[in-house]
């Protein structure tokens, strides 16, 4: 266990920021999920706004790779322009 006051708070700091990454991190899953079973053009570009911006700001945070981010998105928008 940590001896040093700083090294006790970082230990709390880095749980606390850790469960948030993995609760956005699991959100962000789950809407890129619900926009791959989508076959209505109208709500697949509404998710597709909210599923881009979401895996923006996980790239912009960290959480995951921008290239993950811009993969995913590549992926996302030809099935949405796939749908009729």
């Amino acid at each position: 266990m940590a001896n040093h006051k700083s090294s006790i708070k970082r230990i709390r700091q880095i749980e606390k920021r850790r469960l948030n990454n993995r609760y956005y991190a699991r959100t962000t899953r789950n809407a890129v999920r619900k926009l791959r079973t989508t076959t209505e053009k109208t709500e697949a570009v509404d998710l597709f706004k909210k599923a881009s911006a979401m895996l923006d700001k996980l790239a912009k945070r960290r959480v995951i790779h921008k290239n993950k981010a811009s993969n995913l998105k590549s992926k996302l928008a030809l099935h949405v322009n796939k749908l009729a």
